[in-house]
């Protein structure tokens, strides 16, 4: 993991001291909300429905146990006892008091975690694949190439105040677990016909009110060149993005507008124009950066697996956990477990403060002092020996985490919705939890297999509703919560956005709705190896909206 230097610790320290100063002079009333709500986004402050609330950056996902001991402190002492991981790979506390979020602010720097850069319109915490340095399948650790430019974009006097949030996303496998064709920008790390590495570029993508899958702009990009190129895109953005429209105000909105193409020659245009005058990477930075992404020492375990063999052979339950929950790690003997935030019935994403204790527990015990958090709102474990996996799995039972449903119908994005947030219009969590205990049956969702459901609560799709197998998002209308479904979404690197099924379903329908969706699924699938994606990809819409409407 990367460590603070000294420029970073003195960094972070001057921004808490001077945010303290801003909330004293709020609590005085020497500035007004208005005032203040600039410099309390600096800082990642919203003032929700209830409260305000906090968005901690947890850089490309990665926390160390220290740094998770102290979320659970932090919870514990200036919040109700728990905390939410987002879409964006943060953690969220929904009930802080504004006078106790400098100190927590102090808190968190001691442990080299703070909240710059989670809101307002600058580049936001970027986001990289939740296996990234440890997948068989990865070209290249996208990690450091996320610290790179998280180094480069804090408080960079040109990009600070953009037209609107910008979010970036890097991908180090052929399979896209970042889901960057999502973002303003994604790379992702390929290598080229003559064996170099280096990154595609996609550009425009993004959620909300008006989704977009990004478009690629260049096939190959040189590591040495990566902030120059992404210099030059926020160049562009910044010079012509719309600030007139906060809702026409992102970079999709300009890219639909004048064209990728276009996009695409003023990018390079002004690359070149540029390229010698900006940063060039050099090697050794990479070099330098990447050392601290390096793979623990992992000792061999050829005699140590008998004890997972025979455990997975005579426990069902442990069998279908490994089997839904563990993938292969690159290095033999060891693997990679994914931590169910989504146990039947309970919010996606929430953990309690006890919880992430035991999780600090584990990682610093099993796997090598290292957690990642998922752009899907769980959690990994990366480094586990095969051996210490039956141990492992015995310890989140008794927690409550051990949930075999990675993937599964239940592994469900969601949210907060109209619970937490000011800016929803209809709850997600409650029909979250309502999904999840009608699929519950673990041989059921098995036989269902993979299928993602995604809840937002509004047309801000922070839920991602756009890019779910099935879609959920919630509206109002004329003072009733309403749910518009859209099928055939996907975040990987085919990406695509779900097609609306019709009018929307009400509180009291819309699970419903969702059970018709999956046995329309099952009645039409060739076989138990066609998948969700696969299936309606192949039948279109017209038999599952023949269930939800016709047959109503």
């Amino acid at each position: 993991m990367y460590r603070y230097d000294e420029f970073d610790a003195a960094f972070v320290a001057e921004r808490v001291a001077q945010f303290r100063d801003q909330v004293a002079r709020r609590l005085r009333g020497d500035l007004t909300e208005e005032q203040f709500r600039p410099l309390r986004l600096q800082n990642g402050v919203y003032l929700q429905l209830h409260a305000y609330m906090l968005r901690i950056a947890v850089p490309y996902g990665t926390l160390s146990p220290r740094q998770m001991r102290k979320l659970a402190h932090i919870a514990r002492r200036y919040d109700k006892g728990y905390g939410h991981f987002t879409t964006r790979q943060n953690l969220q506390f929904h009930w802080p008091a504004l006078a106790d979020v400098p100190d927590i602010l102090n808190e968190l720097a001691s442990v080299e975690m703070h909240c710059i850069q989670t809101s307002g319109n600058n580049i936001r915490n970027i986001t990289a694949d939740q296996f990234a340095g440890v997948a068989a399948d990865e070209i290249e650790d996208p990690r450091p190439y996320c610290e790179i430019l998280r180094q480069w974009s804090s408080l960079h006097p040109e990009f600070s105040f953009l037209p609107r949030k910008f979010k970036i996303a890097i991908a180090g496998a052929p399979h896209d677990r970042a889901a960057i064709q999502t973002h303003d920008v994604g790379f992702h790390i390929v290598r080229n016909a003559r064996g170099e590495v280096g990154f595609a570029c996609y550009v425009g993508g993004g959620l909300g009110r008006t989704p977009f899958v990004a478009h690629k702009i260049r096939d190959f990009l040189p590591k040495s060149d990566l902030i120059a190129y992404t210099e030059a895109i926020l160049r562009v953005y910044n010079l012509e993005g719309r600030r007139d429209n906060k809702f026409k105000a992102r970079i999709k909105i300009l890219v639909h507008e004048k064209g990728a193409d276009a996009i695409r020659a003023e990018v390079e245009e002004e690359f070149a124009r540029t390229r010698g005058a900006t940063v060039s990477i050099p090697k050794e930075e990479i070099d330098r950066i990447g050392a601290y992404f390096a793979l623990p020492d992992l000792p061999a375990q050829p005699a140590r697996a008998g004890a997972f063999e025979t455990r997975r052979a005579g426990d069902a339950a442990f069998a279908r956990f490994v089997d839904q929950n563990v993938i292969a790690h690159k290095v033999p003997g060891y693997a990679i477990v994914t931590i169910s935030l989504k146990s039947i019935g309970a919010v996606p994403g929430d953990v309690s403060a006890e919880q992430m204790d035991a999780i600090a527990d584990l990682a610093e015990t099993y796997s090598h002092d290292e957690i990642r958090v998922t752009h899907e709102q769980n959690l990994v474990l990366p480094h586990v020996a095969l051996a210490d996996l039956p141990a492992v799995y015995d310890r989140l039972v008794a927690l409550d985490l051990a949930t075999a449903n990675i993937g599964l119908v239940t592994d469900i994005i969601s949210c907060p919705g109209l619970d937490y947030c000011s800016l929803a219009t209809a709850r997600s969590i409650p029909v979250a939890q309502r999904i999840s205990e009608r699929f519950g049956d673990t041989d059921r969702a098995r036989e269902i297999g993979e299928l993602k459901i995604n809840i937002s609560g509004c047309i801000n799709a922070c839920g991602h509703h756009h890019v779910g197998h099935i879609g959920i998002l919630g509206l109002e209308k004329k003072g009733v919560e309403s749910y518009q479904i859209t099928l055939g979404g996907a975040a990987d690197e085919n990406c695509a956005i779900g097609d609306v099924t019709g009018p929307g379903f009400s509180t009291d329908q819309v699970v419903d709705a969702v059970e018709k969706i999956v046995d329309t699924y099952l009645k039409v699938r060739t076989g138990k190896d066609e998948d969700f994606l696969s299936a309606y990809r192949r039948v279109g819409m017209a038999p599952f909206k023949e269930a939800l409407y016709e047959r109503a």
